[in-house]
C-alpha cells in the first residue's frame, strides 16, 4: 500500500507522519473487530513431511557416525513428531535411531495427553513414577539393534537426561545432535517459508493497525496490548510485543522507566507473532510529529544499512560477512568502532523459524557458508544512549539466487511502514 492510500484508509490524510494530537491516556482499539484472521489458507505441517524429515535425519546421523538422538521437549521435537510438551522434572523424550522406528519416553500418566499431538510413530513406552525413564531409553535403542555408540543431544538437552542415559550402559558416549537437527532445521521447505510469510504478513498488517491509532499520552503498555490484540485478531498465535518511546528506544531490549509518547518522540517497536508454530519477527522505528534533523539522519543510516546486510547475503558467503559489512559502513560514518555506543551494540541479524532466535546468525565469526532456504532477521539498529535509537527489522531468506524479503523495509519516515512481498518459492 502506498502512503497516500494508506493515509486515506486510516484517516491520516493530509499527514505527513504521526501526528500529535489530544492526550490519550488509555489505547483506543476501536477497530479491532474489523481485523480477521488471515491464516485459513495456509496448511499447517502434515505427517508425511515429519515422515521426510526423519528419513533426512537419519540420513545425516549415518554420515556423522550418530547411533540415535535423544531429543527434550522444545522446537525440535515438535518439528519431527508433532509433540509439544513441556520440559519438567519428569523426562519425556523422542528417541530417534539411525535406523528403524522412532519411539516416546513419557510418565504413565501423560500417555493420553501425549498421543493427542503426537503426529509420527506408534511406539510410546511408559515409565511409573518409581521407575527409571533412563533404562526405559536404552531399551528402546536394544529393541534396534543399538547396545553401544554415539547418542547425540541438543545442547539445550539438561545434564541430568544426557547423563542419566550414559551411565544406565557404558557403551554409551555423548555426541553434538546439533550437525543433524541444525541440519535439518536451517534450510526451510517451500511449505515451511509459506507459513512464515504469512505470519510476517499478519505481523506488518497489525503494525499498519497500530500505526494509524498511537496517540499522545499512550504508555508502552498501551501500544503493545494493541499490537497484540491486532496480532491474535488478525490470526497469529504467541503474539509478542515491545514498546520503547524516547531514550527507552536507545535500549535495544528496553529498560524499566516508564514513557509516554509525546511530541517528537521516537517509537521503537519490535513485535512478532507464530502461524502453525513458525515466528515473525519485525521491528519498526517512527516519530510522533515532527522528527529533527538528528532522527532523520539515523533512521536512513539504519535504512541504508539493511540495504547493506541485504546486498552482503550472498549464496556460499560466511553469515558472518553480513555483520562486517555493516559494520565497516557505521564505522565509516563515525559510529562504534565494532560494537561499541553510538553505534551497534548487537548482531546484525538471526536465524529464524519455528524459534524466534534460532542457528545460525549474521555475527562476526560466523564462518557457516549462506545456502537456499535459510532464513535470518536483518535488523542493524543505531543506538545513541541518552537519546534515541532506531531498530528496523525484517526477515528475509535465501533463494538459489541470493536473498529475497518475506517484508521489504519502509522507505522513509515519512512512509515506515514497509510492504510484504510476494514469496519466491516454487
Amino acid at each position: 500500500m502506498n502512503k497516500r492510500s494508506f493515509l486515506k484508509l486510516t484517516g491520516l490524510a493530509g499527514a505527513s507522519m504521526l501526528v500529535a494530537g489530544k492526550t490519550h491516556a488509555a489505547t483506543d482499539i476501536a477497530g479491532l473487530d474489523s481485523l480477521s484472521s488471515l491464516v485459513g489458507d495456509v496448511a499447517p505441517i502434515s505427517t508425511a513431511e515429519r515422515q521426510a524429515r526423519i528419513a533426512k535425519a537419519q540420513e545425516l546421523m549415518a554420515r556423522f557416525d550418530i547411533d540415535a538422538v535423544v531429543l527434550e521437549p522444545g522446537a525440535a521435537m515438535i518439528y519431527f513428531t508433532g509433540i509439544q510438551w513441556w520440559r519438567s522434572e519428569r523426562l519425556t523424550g523422542v528417541v530417534i535411531p539411525k535406523q528403524g522406528d522412532i519411539a516416546v519416553v513419557c510418565p504413565f500418566f501423560e500417555e493420553p495427553s501425549i498421543r493427542e499431538s503426537l503426529d509420527v510413530g506408534e511406539d510410546v513406552r511408559v515409565w511409573q513414577e518409581h521407575e527409571s525413564p533412563f533404562a526405559l531409553v536404552t531399551d528402546i535403542l536394544s529393541d534396534r539393534g543399538i547396545n553401544k555408540g554415539r547418542i547425540g543431544f541438543e545442547n539445550s538437552v539438561r545434564f541430568f537426561v544426557s547423563n542419566g542415559i550414559l551411565n544406565v550402559k557404558p557403551g554409551f558416549t555423548a555426541a553434538s545432535a546439533e550437525p543433524v537437527t541444525r541440519g535439518c532445521r536451517m534450510m526451510k521447505s517451500a511449505h515451511e517459508l509459506t507459513i512464515m510469510h504469512k505470519a510476517n504478513e499478519i505481523t506488518l498488517k497489525a503494525y499498519e493497525f497500530v500505526y494509524a491509532r498511537l496517540r499522545k499520552g499512550m504508555t508502552q503498555g498501551d501500544v503493545k496490548t494493541m499490537m497484540s490484540k491486532a496480532m491474535t485478531a488478525l490470526g497469529g498465535s504467541q503474539p509478542w510485543s515491545m514498546a520503547l518511546f524516547n531514550e527507552a528506544s536507545a535500549y535495544p531490549h528496553g529498560t524499566r522507566q516508564t514513557q509516554i509518547i509525546e511530541d517528537g518522540s521516537v517509537v521503537l517497536m519490535d513485535c512478532g507473532c507464530a502461524v502453525h508454530g513458525y515466528q515473525s519477527d519485525i521491528s519498526r522505528t517512527f516519530v510522533f510529529g515532527k522528527p529533527s534533523v538528528l532522527q532523520n539522519k539515523v533512521w536512513n543510516t539504519v535504512r541504508k544499512g539493511q540495504q547493506i546486510a541485504f546486498e552482503a547475503a550472498t549464496i556460499g558467503a560466511p553469515a558472518g560477512s553480513v555483520d562486517d559489512a555493516v559494520r565497516k559502513y557505521y564505522s565509516a560514518l563515525g559510529y562504534g568502532p565494532d560494537y561499541m555506543l553510538p553505534g551497534l551494540s548487537h548482531r546484525t541479524g538471526h536465524g529464524i523459524g519455528m524459534e524466534g532466535h534460532e542457528s545460525v546468525n549474521f555475527v562476526r565469526g560466523e564462518t557457516t557458508p549462506l545456502q537456499a532456504g535459510m532464513c535470518f532477521s536483518n535488523e542493524p539498529g543505531i543506538y545513541l544512549p541518552g537519546e534515541f535509537g532506531v531498530r528496523l527489522e525484517d526477515c528475509l531468506y535465501m533463494t538459489s539466487k541470493g536473498p529475497a524479503w518475506f517484508t521489504s523495509p519502509p522507505d522513509s519516515l515519512d512512509s515506515p511502514l514497509g510492504k510484504l512481498e510476494p514469496l519466491r518459492v516454487s
